[in-house]
């Protein structure tokens, strides 16, 4: 069994899921607070919209590194290269920091759905909600830049 393989392997898995377990839960809070506000103003689904594919941002990110790390390893061209354990090391380090940073979608759905709240009552506010959405997404990024670099300074 080559251990490097599993280890990058599991890079991979960490890069995608938890981002996208964490987006889909801030996209459902978001969702949920969309349908309950168009009840009552159906004409704000654009700028809900926009709030509530914000959370999904962050699974974007972790689908990216994590086809990135399957692609370094041969997965995606069908001949796997060998890997020693500390590079296979490196790459599940790789996944870690979008990983962690991929969680920010639960906290980023929580501030979306307050501007669902804030957008339902006043709808010229909605780029204020976006604003504070965006400040959120901030960390998301830092954690896919640097597993970009963690991932491209792997040298297999």
């Amino acid at each position: 069994m080559d251990y490097g393989i599993v280890l990058a392997l599991a890079g991979a898995a960490i890069a995608v899921t938890i981002p996208g377990i964490s987006s889909a839960l801030g996209i459902g809070y978001v969702g949920q607070a969309s349908a309950g506000a168009m009840v009552e103003d159906p004409k704000n689904f654009g700028r809900f919209l926009v709030l509530l594919a914000l959370p999904g941002t962050q699974g974007i990110y972790g689908f990216v590194i994590g086809f990135l790390i399957i692609q370094k390893i041969g997965i995606v061209a069908g001949s796997l290269v060998s890997l020693s354990v500390s590079q296979g090391l490196a790459l599940l380090l790789a996944g870690v920091p979008i990983g962690i940073s991929g969680l920010t979608a639960i906290w980023q759905g929580k501030v979306c759905t307050a501007g669902v709240g804030l957008t339902a009552k006043r709808p010229e506010e909605s780029g204020k909600a976006l604003v504070m959405a965006v400040f959120v997404e901030f960390y998301a990024v830092l954690g896919l830049l640097i597993s970009i670099f963690i991932l491209f300074g792997v040298q297999v």
